[in-house]
């Protein structure tokens, strides 16, 4: 009889590893734990605006339950569409100094397994009492966006406000039913007039999507895998690929982002700005476009760039998640920097955008939490909630946090990768070459998307040749996956 697999378990105690290694708690502190038992949730507070009568509605993955946003729109008039984005006020209940603030403040985010999560804050505050769950009364700090029919923010404001989930959706369900090959939701045929209002979100979206698009907004599409399990056990790897949802969702919350930033800055404060610099690494991203026929300026000129990838993805789309794979590490990482009014801010090279901030998921990322501080405070007429000295110290430390965290959720996706394919040595799959150098040289699989090392056969291999491999091996607890090279 088969012994009965535990692959749950496994990765769960990989992560935990990985964790401590570098340096981040797996747990809770007690005195955090005796904190959040005393909470009773957040007061509401009739000096607020109530716009708890309006269709909101979140857009999240199926299992999210630590729900950061909603949005609502306003019937277009005279080619302007009006839209809120209401943003969970974490801070009522994570006031700045106590147990939980400090236990969030050292981890700065939730770190994303495929098989445990670890929240920022514990699950009674992110999936409850600060979360935006469906039909549940909320305090929210509200963005208003008023966008043109030719997709130009024409009118901002920030201020605070109850709120109350309608409708709480999913990504690809959304999806479907917005791309006209399914029915609306059940949840979103409930209410009534949300169909509507969601058309009207989506087409505003596009167009700002549009425009970032022309300011050289960078088009990539690499491939994040889903581990899906039966069970305890692994049984594949789904690939999660970009959708109208998943869009509409992103185009927005930039936009949030900018307006945040520069309601920050026009009252004469600093503000902690995600920024992505100018790639260090441009000359290669020439190189790499020259190999594949195309021209880029000697400059970093992300127009030129989003025009290539663009042509790049018409062109060979099979290979195009690995060329963003290529492009991406060749950027390098974005950071968390201090911005003072009446300076220049470094902005953000992917997103083609000036202004930039992390505001919106603050039950999730702790840049957000600060940035929502910063503006309680304005709005409230009070001192700044951080000096530059403490905005400095934390920018520098949630960059190298985020950095760690993105090396464990690597390792476990490729532990969890490797478990997939435990036992199964000897078996053929066909794959695309996505690295060749003196380091080595690796290969994507079609089907599983998991990459590996080609251990033999390697030599002649380029990146972007299809070839077909064996399975030599396997390693779960460093994430290894070896291949040979089929001969033909």
């Amino acid at each position: 009889m088969a012994r009965r697999r535990h692959d749950r378990q496994e990765l769960e105690r990989i992560a935990d590893r990985a964790m401590r290694e570098r340096g981040f708690e797996p747990d809770f502190p007690r005195e955090v734990t005796a904190e959040v038992a005393r909470l009773q949730g957040a007061a509401s507070d009739p000096a607020l605006r109530d716009l708890r009568q309006l269709s909101w509605c979140s857009i999240d993955n199926d299992d999210s339950r630590d729900l950061d946003q909603l949005s609502v729109a306003e019937r277009p008039k005279n080619g302007l569409t009006r839209i809120w984005v209401a943003i969970a006020d974490v801070d009522a209940l994570v006031p700045k100094g106590s147990a939980i603030d400090r236990r969030a403040a050292q981890n700065t985010t939730s770190v994303y397994t495929p098989a445990k999560i670890y929240p920022m804050l514990p699950e009674r505050l992110s999936t409850d009492l600060t979360s935006l769950g469906q039909d549940e009364d909320r305090l929210a700090v509200v963005a208003g966006l008023v966008v043109s029919d030719e997709g130009a923010l024409e009118d901002a404001e920030v201020f605070r406000a109850t709120v109350r989930n309608h409708a709480k959706l999913a990504y690809d369900a959304v999806a479907a039913w917005l791309e006209g090959d399914a029915p609306p939701p059940e949840a979103l045929a409930a209410v009534p007039g949300l169909d509507e209002n969601l058309s009207w979100q989506d087409a505003a979206a596009q167009r700002l999507r549009a425009v970032r698009h022309e300011r050289g907004a960078l088009d990539l599409e690499t491939i994040e895998a889903r581990a899906v399990f039966a069970g305890e056990e692994i049984h594949d790897l789904e690939p999660q690929r970009k959708n109208r949802a998943r869009e509409l969702i992103e185009d927005l919350m930039i936009a949030v982002n900018g307006v945040t930033a520069r309601f920050v800055e026009e009252r004469g404060l600093p503000s902690l700005r995600r920024v992505l610099r100018a790639p260090e690494r441009w000359a290669r991203i020439v190189d790499v476009a020259g190999e594949l026929g195309e021209r880029l300026p000697a400059e970093p000129d992300c127009t030129a760039l989003e025009t290539f990838l663009r042509r790049r993805k018409r062109v060979d789309p099979l290979r195009f998640p690995d060329l963003s794979l290529t492009i991406v590490k060749l950027m390098g990482s974005g950071e968390y920097a201090v911005d003072i009014p009446g300076g220049e801010p470094t902005g953000h090279f992917g997103l083609a955008v000036r202004d930039y901030t992390h505001s919106t998921a603050p039950n999730r990322r702790y840049p957000d939490v600060i940035t929502q501080r910063m503006l309680k405070a304005v709005l409230a007429g009070a001192p700044p909630a951080y000096s530059l000295d403490e905005l400095g110290e934390l920018a520098r430390h949630c960059t190298e946090q985020e950095d760690d965290v993105q090396r464990i959720e690597r390792q476990v996706r490729k532990s969890a990768a490797a478990l997939l394919l435990e036992g199964r040595n000897g078996e053929r799959f066909h794959g695309i070459v996505t690295g060749a150098s003196e380091k080595g040289t690796w290969v994507r699989l079609l089907a599983p998307p998991v990459e590996g090392r080609v251990e033999r056969g390697w030599e002649g291999l380029d990146v972007g040749d299809r070839v077909e491999v064996r399975l030599l091996g396997t390693d779960v607890e460093r994430g290894y996956i070896d291949f040979a090279r089929v001969a033909r």
